[in-house]
């Protein structure tokens, strides 16, 4: 699913002391589920005002053409999002120091291309 939500890469992430966790616009409940279903090894965070994805700016919004093919499929984002709204976060990754400075990041909108686990872990590297 991400870089470092591997079993190895989850040990390879905890001995350099460093924890991975998602940030969701869901609900704290449907967060939560998500997280159980897939059986994740990490946090997922609900950010339900999408107030820390305006802060990264990884914001945007569904055009409304694409929002019926959404229900269609059962995404309506508007039943998801914890503010009702039809708002997605850009897919990004981030590492952060101790005191919150990003000292990587890849952000892109294909979800597809996610930061590699061997970027990830040059960047933990860096941090000791």
């Amino acid at each position: 699913m991400t870089a470092l939500s591997g079993e190895a890469d989850a040990a390879a992430r905890i001995a350099l002391g460093a924890s991975l966790i998602a940030i969701s616009p869901q609900r704290p409940d449907d967060s939560l589920s998500f997280a159980e279903r897939l059986d994740l090894d990490f946090d997922v965070l609900s950010d339900p005002d999408q107030q820390t994805i305006t802060d990264y700016r990884l914001h945007f919004q569904l055009p409304e053409e694409l929002r019926d093919l959404h229900r269609q499929m059962g995404m309506g984002l508007d039943e998801q999002n914890a503010d009702g709204s039809w708002n997605l976060p850009v897919p990004a990754t981030f590492v952060l120091d101790r005191t919150g400075t990003v000292r990587a990041a890849h952000v892109d909108t294909d979800y597809k291309e996610r930061m590699s686990a061997a970027t990830m872990l040059e960047a933990l590297q860096a941090l000791r």
